[in-house]
């Protein structure tokens, strides 16, 4: 006997059937011969399709699995600990004062933990219906089948697997001719030739990636510890080096020294010239308008806009009557006793011979506690205002003269 190892044969186990195939050309084929299969009480079995099937699932008898109960746990797992993780940071780890807020609140923290819900659930969902799936199978019978890779294009399958305690080749095999198959029913043999082992060079390549993956956290927990005199290393150096002036920062090019160059006088934004002094400024030959601008149509819809503007920008502080008794006088007046200045009446004759210009000049630039509103308002809007306080004005210093001789009897 020679010890040779030459001589020695490898000896392969005689294949085992997996089960039988059968291929139908339409859906309603499929759905009849799943059901048919199903009836006659096979547990070990599966349909394929190239497509969802509407109505396979019930002829199958297939349940809802407890997939969704996996990810809902998992995603509340996900985002219970995104909570307590960012409450611990905050509150107890490091607790940091910013303006006075609170170390924590539930709607500062809700994008974190809704990302860690989602990330949660998705990650399990896709690792849970691998192992539920018994995924990944790298090898199956059925990719020895040449007509099985229709299966992706226009053709649909039933295979009833041999390990089912009802297989019988003969019963089985009747079954499914019953079922109208397309073409005859094929048998199925399991894959003794492909081997189940993972690649040996598949094996070293993940040894590989995994050992340079610790490479960057290795030399991170370095840095961490030790001390160097020379600077960092920057993949982007224009993050943190960038050759520019920070505001307020000397430059020694300029006479003046500065940085922060200053607009070339004269300098106006695009959009912003305005060269209508009376439109935007109130102002006629350097001195306050006495007559509105062209611009401004002096109508009932422009006095109603005045109106509507009033209401928003002046009443809460002068009222609606313009007298100063706005809300938030009355409230300012019992919160700061003998402190408080109360708005002024509108109807004081200081006000009440004031040109117009003056008092857009007053809403434009603000005066004395009366912020500006040349933000806030358009300078069309102000002109309205302006028009619907004359209105105001006048209805309030009226005398029975002003009111027409057809209407005056009701008033005496």
């Amino acid at each position: 006997m020679s010890d040779s190892s030459e001589n020695i044969a490898v000896v392969r186990e005689p294949a085992q059937v997996h089960g039988l195939l059968a291929e139908y050309d339409t859906p309603q084929k499929l759905i009849a011969a799943a059901r048919r299969v199903k009836e006659a009480g096979y547990t070990r079995w599966d349909s394929y399709s190239p497509f969802p099937v509407h109505g396979l699932d019930p002829a199958m008898g297939i349940k809802p699995t407890i997939l969704p109960v996996i990810v809902f746990i998992a995603g509340l797992l996900g985002g219970s600990f995104a909570l307590f993780f960012q409450w611990w940071t905050s509150t107890i780890d490091y607790p940091w004062i910013v303006s006075g807020k609170p170390f924590w609140t539930v709607p500062a923290n809700i994008p974190i933990t809704f990302e860690l819900t989602v990330l949660s659930a998705a990650l399990t969902c896709f690792g849970s219906m691998l192992l539920l799936n018994k995924l990944p199978m790298p090898s199956h019978p059925l990719d020895r089948i040449r007509r099985f890779a229709r299966v992706t294009d226009d053709r649909f399958f039933i295979v009833i697997q041999a390990s089912d305690p009802k297989f019988d080749a003969r019963e089985t095999a009747q079954l499914l001719e019953s079922t109208e198959p397309h073409g005859a029913l094929e048998t199925v043999m399991e894959d003794v030739e492909s081997s189940t082992a993972i690649p040996r060079g598949v094996v070293y390549g993940l040894l590989v990636l995994g050992s340079a993956a610790i490479v960057p956290f290795a030399l991170a927990t370095l840095s961490r510890v030790t001390t160097t005199t020379k600077p960092r290393f920057h993949i982007v150096p224009d993050m943190d080096f960038q050759q520019k002036y920070k505001a307020q920062r000397m430059n020694t090019f300029f006479a003046d020294q500065r940085a922060m160059r200053l607009d070339v006088a004269g300098t106006v934004a695009v959009g912003e010239l305005r060269a209508d002094d009376h439109f935007y400024r109130g102002k006629v030959d350097g001195a306050f308008a006495k007559t509105f601008p062209s611009q401004i149509e002096i109508s009932e819809e422009t006095m109603q806009r005045g109106q509507e503007r009033f209401g928003i920008y002046c009443a809460p502080c002068h009222g609606l009557d313009g007298s100063g008794q706005g809300m938030v006088h009355q409230r300012a007046r019992s919160l700061m006793q003998g402190t408080w200045v109360q708005p002024s009446d509108l109807h004081q004759d200081v006000l009440r011979y004031k040109p117009v210009g003056e008092l857009f000049q007053g809403i434009s630039k603000g005066i004395r506690n009366m912020p500006p509103y040349e933000r806030q308002i358009e300078p069309a809007d102000r002109w309205a205002i302006i028009l619907y306080l004359r209105a105001l004005q006048r209805g309030n210093a009226a005398s029975l003269e002003d009111v027409p001789e057809a209407e005056r009897k009701g008033l005496e």
